[in-house]
């Protein structure tokens, strides 16, 4: 996900992104720990995408 395509979102859908992107990450965690994650670059890729919506959402509400 760009940071482009996260201009054009509300602050209300930004704040939905960043409780959706932050479920994904807390299950990807558990299915890390279980030993059923397959695609271990998909955290890191999580993670920034939650850090590329908390930028946006910070600069739309400054």
């Amino acid at each position: 996900m760009k940071a482009k395509e996260l201009q054009g979102f509300s602050v209300e859908e930004l704040e939905k992104k960043s409780l959706e992107l932050s479920q994904e990450l807390f299950n990807l965690k558990f299915q890390l720990h279980t030993g059923h994650l397959d695609d271990t670059a998909k955290i890191p890729q999580v993670r920034k995408d939650i850090a590329r919506v908390k930028t946006v959402l910070r600069q739309k509400l400054a």
